[in-house]
This record gives structure tokens, sequence and C-alpha cells, in this order.
């Protein structure tokens, strides 16, 4: 949906409500990291340094209730669980593409896990 023009001097809602969203702690670093396909809790606990178990499972919940992401459950045995990027999720990939671009050319460098503290 295309969003309404706006007084150059107001506040763009679109843009409060996607930093609102994708500024919260770990949400578009998760997203980063589904990019290169579905993961499990375990698989994305490792790949991102310092997230809390209660957190990860936090923010996958967030993600997915907002429909960024899917859940996936595979009866098993063993009973796994994965999850992966919906389409609306992989629309954020471009995003925050661009994003890391910028942050490499324009942030000092840090390590992933002094990036999100």
């Amino acid at each position: 949906m295309p969003r309404a023009p706006k007084d150059a001097r107001t506040c763009d809602g679109a843009l409060a409500r996607a930093f609102d969203f994708l500024g919260k702690r770990w949400n578009g670093v998760i997203i980063g990291t589904l990019s290169h396909g579905p993961a499990g809790f375990a698989e994305l606990k490792r790949a991102i340094a310092g997230i809390s178990d209660s957190m990860l499972s936090d923010r996958l919940t967030e993600l997915t209730a907002a429909g960024l992401l899917s859940r996936d459950v595979s009866p098993g045995p063993p009973l796994s669980v994965s999850y992966r990027l919906t389409a609306s999720g992989e629309n954020l990939l471009p995003v925050l593409e661009k994003l890391a671009d910028w942050a490499a050319g324009n942030l000092p460098e840090k390590k992933c896990r002094e990036a999100i503290k």
C-alpha cells in the first residue's frame, strides 16, 4: 500500500513504525540470519552471539506474529521446529542489505557481539 503524502516537517508514521519494530534488539539480526535459509532454534542461537534463550524465543514469537517468519514443526521423531522467512520477511532483505552497506561505509567496525550491545 502506498504511503500518503506528508508535510516535509512532520514525522513519517510508516518510517517510525518500521524503526520501532526493526530497531528492537535482535529483530533485524534474526531476519538477516534467516536470509540464508530456514534454521532451528539451536542453530539460530549458535549463529547469533550473545542472545539469550528467552530473548531468542520472545523475538521469534514476535517476528512470527508479525508475519515475517513462519514456524514449521516436523513431527519427527524427533520433533523439530524450524523458522523461515515469509514473503513479507524476504521483502525486508534488500532494505537490510542497504543498511548493512551503509553501516560498512559509515560506522566504525565492530564484532557482532559488540554491535548488538
